[in-house]
């Protein structure tokens, strides 16, 4: 081919520079003033390094952090997502999390799973506080086009000052993936809320190219279809229910919005299927292999319930040692104070349609500002609802979190005479700073104050704990971050000792004694037992984390509460139960439903005979006999398309805790009372 014409190259250049611009004008927050871009890296590197520091001089590995390594464990051995092998029960409340650190595992290889899930838990924690304020830069970047600012970090210092915030950075529990993935969903929301629906060329009077969203017409560029951006933020918006199930409000109307503002059904098709495929497939998979509509911790606490009085407990518990009424004033007025001084990118264009009117509406950066603060809002009334937590300020974390994105950062609009007159913009810098001051004085008194102070170890009436400082006291470890550590703990050395001492099986009880464990020897082993025989072994205790990661596999752990106890999961919640600990399971149940002696002397002195015989008698019950086997049944295409049926009527189901009263409920007989052996005195009288 002949070389081209220096014309044609002219041409060509010219081509690519417009497509070039035309590209680059479709992102608002590309033009950034350098002060303003900056400022806005210093702010994150500086917030992260923080939080970073914060969070490291305070890690640990809760006991509710170890539940999932038990999990993993079990998948890593072949025995599939399960907390003891040949029982189908999701013992953990995040699927993403379970799994991700399932696959850090297989990355690691021989690495501790405790460090895997430390490191994890901590470089996600800061991730999301890198998205948070990334997303609030963009957001503010079209009104600080061709503009002098600084940009300070506000919410994102009351973040991480508050002390629960670097204690459950590094806690081992799905806190720093709900961070992470709260900041790169709003990162997302924001890019997807400043997407043009048209180009317009460059001011003739100068500045840079204005974003109108213009009304239908020969001369407008056609709406796209989903690209792989939005594909990806549907996808992102649908994994919402897989992170912690009541995000599932938060995601799914992400999702709405995403829908309303689509160009039309062939695109809301292709939104709905990337962001429903993958959890309305686990969710078949939930219900066809746990027989559960949710996860079993949800059934453990009754999710749904309501405890009003201690939610707002829970609260005050949350707010009292850090004043965070103080803070939420300062950044309001940072708020009204950033509204005032905001630009404008470009005018709206020509009336619209109704339709176009309101796919303007949602598609806004504002509607992504509105619909995180009310997300906020409504993920604190839902905890607060039921009750919160035992653990200090741990559930109003996110919703905290969430409210905090639109101020993350904000930005001081340095004084220009063409926007406003000088002493006016000085007077708003005055205002904008001293505000920030206050802010970061707060901060610094915060993360240094003393948190719970001397109720923070001890279980008083209201149910709630420093949970790393309890675990801190208790194991005499100021950093507990592995099982191994967690043997210091009251009961822990004795369970294996216990457990060697036992070798044809036993179920093993909490005594009185801390270094000790009642003991309810196993069934005699058959007379053609091998001469390797190892009996079945039970552990009844409720710290299922520590338990779980310091016994073998073959060794059933199971609890009271029913977050790895099937049974204890479907009793009825108690009303008047400390917060997260609803359910309390009498160990009279345990013996009645295994292969153990339930007789005198066998049984401690506080089990009575006649309750474990009525236990055995209201096991026999129909409704919770399909329950049980429907978790603990051979898997098969059969059970799997039954528990996908019943999944449903098995979440639903909840029986009594004291064997009489289940006998009564389940229209069974009383078995008759065992008599007395004969003593040779009176049964009654002197």
């Amino acid at each position: 081919m002949p070389p081209s014409s220096s014309a044609d190259t002219a041409v060509r250049s010219t081509a690519w520079t417009g497509e070039l611009n035309r590209r680059l004008a479709r992102w608002p927050a590309f033009r950034y003033d350098t002060t303003v871009r900056l400022s806005l890296w210093a702010s994150v590197i500086v917030v992260a390094a923080l939080f970073g520091w914060g969070a490291w001089q305070r890690r640990w590995i809760a006991d509710d952090g170890l539940i999932v390594l038990r999990t993993i464990r079990n998948l890593l051995a072949g025995n599939g997502p399960v907390f003891n092998a040949g029982e189908r029960v999701e013992a953990n409340t995040s699927t993403v999390w379970t799994y991700l650190v399932y696959l850090g595992a297989l990355v690691g290889g021989s690495v501790r799973l405790e460090y895997v899930v430390l490191t994890l838990a901590l470089v996600l924690s800061v991730l999301g506080v890198v998205f948070a304020m990334l997303g609030t830069g963009r957001l503010y970047a079209p009104s600080l086009r061709g503009r002098r600012a600084l940009m300070l970090p506000a919410g994102a210092l009351v973040y991480i000052a508050v002390p629960p915030a670097r204690d459950f950075a590094t806690s081992g529990l799905e806190n720093g993936l709900v961070l992470a993935y709260l900041g790169l969903l709003w990162w997302m929301m924001v890019c997807w809320a400043q997407q043009p629906r048209a180009y317009q060329p460059a001011d003739p009077r100068g500045g840079a190219p204005t974003i109108r969203r213009q009304p239908a017409g020969p001369q407008t560029a056609p709406r796209r279809r989903p690209g792989a951006f939005d594909i990806a933020l549907a996808f992102l918006a649908g994994l919402s229910v897989l992170v912690r199930p009541e995000l599932a409000l938060l995601g799914g109307l992400a999702l709405v919005m995403m829908l309303v503002a689509a160009r039309d059904w062939r695109s809301r098709a292709v939104l709905l299927v990337a962001g429903g495929l993958l959890p309305v497939a686990y969710q078949i998979f939930r219900m066809g292999y746990y027989g559960l509509i949710f996860p079993a911790t949800a059934v453990a606490k009754d999710a749904s319930g309501a405890k009003w009085s201690q939610g707002f407990v829970y609260l005050a518990n949350f707010n009292q040692p850090y004043l965070l009424w103080a803070p939420a004033i300062l950044l309001a007025g940072l708020g009204a104070v950033v509204w005032v001084t905001r630009g404008r990118s470009g005018s709206g264009g020509a009336a619209a349609s109704g339709r176009r009117r309101l796919v303007r509406m949602v598609q806004s950066p504002a509607a992504v500002v509105i619909f995180f603060l009310i997300s906020g809002l409504l993920q604190g009334v839902y905890w607060i609802r039921q009750g919160g937590d035992f653990m200090h300020g741990r559930v109003l974390l996110t919703p905290l979190f969430c409210m905090l994105l639109p101020v993350s950062v904000i930005p001081v609009v340095l004084p220009d005479t063409t926007r406003m007159a000088r002493g006016a913009g000085y007077l708003f810098v005055g205002a904008t700073g001293l505000l920030w001051l206050a802010v970061a004085g707060w901060a610094l008194w915060a993360a240094n104050s003393g948190g719970m102070g001397k109720d923070a170890t001890r279980v008083t009436y209201s149910g709630i704990v420093d949970e790393r400082r309890f675990y801190a006291q208790a194991t005499g470890h100021a950093h507990p971050l592995t099982a191994a550590d967690y043997l210091d703990y009251p009961r822990m050395r004795a369970v294996l000792e216990a457990l060697e001492n036992t070798p044809d099986g036993a179920l093993l009880l909490p005594s009185g004694n801390y270094d000790q464990w009642d003991v309810v020897p196993a069934l005699p082993p058959p007379p053609d037992a091998p001469e390797d025989y190892k009996g079945p072994h039970t552990v009844f205790f409720t710290n299922l984390g520590m338990l779980g990661m310091n016994v073998g596999l073959d060794v059933r752990v199971i609890d009271q509460i029913g977050l790895a106890n099937p049974l204890a999961a479907h009793t009825a919640r108690l009303e008047d139960g400390r917060i997260g600990h609803d359910k309390n399971l009498f160990p009279d149940w345990a013996i009645a439903e295994g292969p153990f002696l339930k007789e005198p002397p066998f049984i401690p002195g506080y089990i009575d005979e006649e309750w474990i015989r009525q236990a055995q008698a209201a096991l026999e019950c129909p409704a919770t006999d399909a329950m049980l086997n429907a978790v603990r049944g051979p898997m098969g295409p059969r059970r799997f398309l039954s528990n996908l049926v019943h999944a449903y009527e098995f979440t639903q189901y909840r029986i009594d805790r004291v064997p009489l009263y289940e006998l009564a409920r389940c229209g069974l007989e009383v078995p008759e009372p065992k008599e007395a052996p004969y003593t040779g005195m009176p049964a009654t009288g002197p």
